[in-house]
């Protein structure tokens, strides 16, 4: 059920969003990291509204530490402790950060290692994984076949992950088909066993989730046992005229729950108490935040929060970012504990494919997806 509030203006803002994409008609601009690091005069496309550009030296944002070895440890005060600190940053921001979470470091350095390797191919070998438009998988620079206007500075590789068992090799699989057999070597293996252990960690925090929600442990690590996710490598190049653009712009993630490691150059910022906020690099540690889906899982109760990434005149920066999603036909509703008179349905039922769809397709993600995801869904 959608509110009368949640309809307003939604149709706006979804057109708005809409008349961004490129025409057919327009030229396709080509972003090639090599060439446009070194570029003074940036293109036009690259350029933000000045209400959007980056400011200097944002604070920091205080982001609870999370210690997961003292959630696993069984024992009850140092579960409530923890549950009660990611209950209040999901609440306020949707944004925490994970220690002692089990994912071996070697791991996490070759991945970061490989994406060096890749993004520092040429462009036309990159090109071989090229994402189709309309897809949401393969190699992408600056989303230039999807908009013309406030393109991200910032070159990416997708691709599908899934937890079911027959689908044990999906991603070494995709690595091979895309990119050949010469290249089946870098790193198809690591993405494989990383996407792996970033979909343990997920059922993790999920059961921290449901235990900080009050639906018990099992509700949602249940949900999203057999998840089929979206794995992605972000590379942002150096940029001469930074204070110009965005390496991502202001969005909500559309999926569930991300699970982010940065490299030592720092660039992540979140939208918290009207200002925008850095969170520094912490080589130790995942940042974990919220996306749509479980806000609707949440019935709202959880907030899925505004960020974006900066870019820098100096150094690349890379992430690794891992999209918790659930199966496809599963029905996001939130549990009948999450729903009652103080807090009656806020989003209507969906299924993960068809908001992943409004999003490839309709409306490019902002603070506003869920809403006018709801206000779209019923004629559709």
């Amino acid at each position: 059920m959608t509110t009368n509030l949640m309809k307003q203006n939604i149709p706006a803002a979804a057109e708005a969003s809409t008349m961004s994409r490129k025409s057919d008609n327009d030229e396709a601009l080509v972003f090639d990291a090599s060439v446009l690091q070194n570029e003074k005069n940036i293109p036009k496309e690259f350029i933000w509204p000045d209400h959007e550009k980056p400011c200097a030296n944002p604070p920091q944002l205080q982001v609870p530490l999370i210690d997961l070895q003292d959630f696993f440890s069984e024992d009850p005060t140092s579960i409530k402790k923890v549950s009660d600190l990611v209950g209040q940053a999901c609440r306020e921001h949707g944004f925490f950060l994970v220690v002692n979470h089990g994912v071996d470091n070697n791991l996490i350095s070759d991945a970061h290692r490989y994406m060096d390797l890749f993004f520092d191919l040429p462009l036309s070998e990159k090109h071989k994984a090229q994402r189709k438009l309309g897809e949401h998988c393969g190699y992408a620079s600056s989303f230039t076949g999807r908009f013309s206007s406030k393109l991200p500075w910032k070159e990416t590789l997708t691709f599908q992950y899934s937890a079911k068992e027959n689908s044990s090799t999906i991603v070494q699989d995709y690595i091979t088909k895309t990119m050949g057999e010469n290249f089946a070597e870098l790193g198809r293996m690591i993405y494989q066993e990383y996407s792996n252990a970033m979909s343990k960690l997920s059922l993790g925090i999920m059961e921290l989730l449901g235990i900080s929600l009050g639906v018990g442990r099992g509700h949602f690590k249940e949900f999203f046992e057999e998840n089929e996710s979206i794995m992605r490598l972000n590379y942002y190049p150096p940029c001469q005229k930074p204070e110009l653009t965005l390496g991502t712009g202001p969005h909500c993630d559309p999926t569930s729950l991300t699970i982010l490691h940065q490299d030592t150059v720092g660039g992540l910022e979140v939208f918290v108490d009207n200002q925008w906020q850095s969170i520094p690099p912490n080589l130790n540690a995942f940042v974990v935040n919220l996306g749509d889906t479980f806000m609707a899982l949440s019935n709202g109760r959880y907030k899925s929060c505004l960020h974006r990434a900066v870019v820098n005149k100096m150094a690349p920066r890379k992430s690794l970012a891992f999209f918790l999603c659930p199966e496809k036909d599963k029905l996001v509703r939130p549990p009948t504990d999450l729903v009652d008179n103080k807090y009656p349905r806020i989003y209507p039922d969906f299924t993960w494919p068809t908001l992943l769809e409004f999003t490839q397709k309709h409306y490019r993600a902002d603070m506003n997806t869920l809403q006018a995801f709801s206000a779209w869904l019923p004629s559709h």
